[in-house]
């Protein structure tokens, strides 16, 4: 599974993106909670000077974190993940 965050720039509010966590989960709902779950570690680690943790249980991690990005977790998604990179993928990508 995977979840997709939209985010907005905290800074200047025209900019938008995502961010993409991928992991082990066993329904949706589990994979938003854990996505949330590992990015607030992230958040506070870094917050705290302390390193990004790494990848945890089930292959969960956040790197490239933009801690003046505001996350909109209620508009969240989450989905089987397909690499759009993967010589595997023959169709386009969509979560």
């Amino acid at each position: 599974m995977s979840a997709v965050v939209g985010q907005t720039g905290q800074l200047r509010r025209s900019v938008t993106g995502v961010h993409v966590f991928t992991g082990e989960a066993s329904s949706k709902s589990e994979a938003l909670r854990i996505a949330h779950e590992v990015y607030d570690a992230a958040l506070a680690a870094q917050q705290a000077g302390l390193e990004v943790p790494g990848k945890q249980a089930g292959g969960w991690g956040a790197r490239g974190l933009r801690p003046d990005w505001a996350l909109d977790w209620q508009a969240a998604k989450a989905g089987p993940w397909h690499d759009p990179y993967s010589w595997l993928n023959q169709e386009p990508f969509e979560l």
